[in-house]
């Protein structure tokens, strides 16, 4: 037969060439899987790790979060602190200058609550600091909202308040800068109301305006904002009684300053020492 076995050969060799082909093309698409593969593996680590990371910092964060109050405590003291040296040397500087005296002095210190009673007529709340953080009976408790109470009684590293949500508590408060002053009480019943009376029928009260303690008390400083004056009634014929809203909202509080009237014992002595004179 022509060619015997050698005419075999070319569809052999073809049959070898196909098999090294699809061998080859075999290893390349492994090859490629396997980087497909690792490339998946390499995202999914990477999502899982971001996921870990990010669960790691919330958990950072929030256990950060006292150390950040706290923080932002200490500025809401300093910051009270800076507004009333201001406050005092405007209104106070005329007054004083001529006597070489300086206007009344208060310091200040952060505190937290940690109980604070809401459901009675005699509210009260009790704080992280006492008589050695320089705490002292009759400081005021304030925020940059308003008053909170006054401090009764003060242990070693805890003091007891009586809250504004008293009705045993009241405060001398003014519309505005420059209107007529009166008592301001809680009314009793709501969570965020207070009546300020003995407001003379002579002075004109617009819903709207600011009310702030007055300076008039040897326990708070002047121009505390406490609120805003809602509708008015006129008592007896004589004073107006005003509804205030106020600006501290007692369902949530925890961070106060307490401040402290440095002048106080000395002004405290001279009151008593002109009511005695007074009644001899």
């Amino acid at each position: 037969m022509p060619g015997g076995k050698y005419s075999k050969l070319p569809g052999i060799i073809l049959g070898a060439v196909v098999f090294i082909t699809m061998e080859a093309a075999s290893l390349i698409m492994i090859s490629r899987n396997g980087q497909m593969q690792n490339l998946r593996l390499s995202g999914m680590a990477h999502s899982f790790m971001g996921v870990v990371w990010g669960s790691t910092e919330s958990i950072r964060h929030y256990m950060s979060l006292g150390k950040e109050n706290e923080s932002l405590a200490l500025e809401n003291a300093e910051m009270y602190r800076q507004l009333l040296y201001f406050y005092e040397r405007e209104a106070q500087i005329e007054a004083y200058k001529d006597m070489g005296e300086s206007p009344v002095d208060f310091s200040f210190t952060p505190a937290t609550i940690l109980k604070m009673s809401r459901g009675s007529q005699h509210n009260y709340f009790i704080i992280n600091k006492g008589n050695e953080d320089g705490i002292r009976p009759q400081s005021g408790v304030i925020t940059r909202k308003g008053v909170v109470g006054i401090i009764d009684a003060v242990d070693k590293h805890y003091s007891y308040g009586i809250s504004l949500m008293n009705g045993n508590l009241n405060v001398s408060a003014r519309i505005g800068r420059t209107g007529a002053v009166g008592p301001l009480a809680w009314d009793g019943v709501s969570k965020d109301k207070a009546i300020l009376r003995e407001i003379p029928l002579q002075h004109k009260i617009t819903p709207g305006d600011t009310v702030m303690t007055s300076g008039y008390s040897s326990i708070f400083p002047p121009d505390i904002p406490l609120g805003v004056a809602g509708k008015s009634k006129i008592v007896n014929g004589a004073v107006y009684e005003i509804e205030v809203l106020l600006f501290e909202n007692f369902s949530s509080l925890r961070y106060v300053t307490v401040v402290e009237n440095n002048g106080r014992d000395e002004i405290i002595n001279l009151e008593n020492l002109e009511s005695g004179e007074a009644d001899n």
